[in-house]
């Protein structure tokens, strides 16, 4: 939602569909945020949204279909199409990470998380094999590699993005970052540092709002300004490709 609504800041035009019917957590912030522009009179920048409704095992083929065709379409009108996959496996979110030109895969900062991109050893820590979602995304990255020139695509950028970062247990951080750095030579991912654990990102959830909607959010304390800071760093170490007509947020 975040990163969304700070291209629209810049100028780009964006689209974002929630891939997860049942939870639709990106669809409802989205709705929250139309809700409170509609209730202060007033106009924020966003994207057009919303979310795909999915079918069953049987249906996926046309799903897919629907929601490539769906893709298409959008980017001719937009700078950006954000996908938004539930965090579970998914034909479609597997299907739109493998589509990607970036793909962003954030985890906390514990090995529960890092489990998902690999298994590392219980007394020394080391990646001892990939889990099926980097060997999918390895997979895709190396087909995609092979497709490039005929494609007239570029090769998929994957970041993994550290959210909730504790200062506290420097001995894990330390694990962690051994960890990230050995797999991300082994299936080729860069790390970026995400956003920390703060409160304010949920506390804007029911008004849709986000911390760069200057003018709206009442007094902000030194954190929240911190925080802004944060979330910025996020999106410039994303290094998406910026719209012609974009203009430079207003510092």
């Amino acid at each position: 939602m975040h990163i969304a609504v700070a291209l629209a800041y810049q100028g780009a035009r964006v689209a974002a569909l929630d891939l997860d019917p049942r939870q639709r957590t990106l669809y409802r912030y989205f709705e929250n945020r139309a809700d409170t522009e509609q209730r202060r009179g007033i106009e924020l920048p966003g994207a057009r949204f919303d979310v795909f409704e999915g079918g069953s095992v049987e249906e996926f083929e046309a799903a897919v279909e629907a929601i490539s065709k769906g893709a298409g379409d959008l980017a001719s009108q937009c700078d950006f199409v954000i996908f938004d996959t539930p965090g579970r496996d998914d034909p479609l979110a597997r299907h739109a990470a493998t589509q990607a030109d970036t793909l962003v895969t954030p985890m906390n900062d514990s090995f529960v998380d890092f489990d998902l991109i690999g298994q590392v050893d219980a007394e020394t820590f080391k990646v001892r094999r990939l889990s099926f979602y980097a060997e999918l995304i390895w997979e895709a990255r190396k087909s995609r590699a092979m497709k490039q020139l005929a494609e007239q695509r570029r090769e998929m950028d994957w970041v993994v993005v550290r959210n909730r970062v504790h200062h506290i247990d420097a001995r894990n951080q330390k694990r962690i970052d051994q960890a990230l750095h050995e797999l991300s030579k082994r299936v080729g991912f860069r790390v970026a540092h995400g956003l920390s654990e703060r409160v304010i990102y949920r506390e804007l959830f029911p008004s849709g709002l986000t911390l760069l909607d200057k003018g709206h959010l009442g007094e902000l304390g030194t954190s929240h300004l911190v925080a802004r800071q944060e979330l910025r760093s996020l999106v410039a170490n994303l290094h998406l490709p910026t719209p012609a007509r974009a203009r430079t947020e207003v510092a």
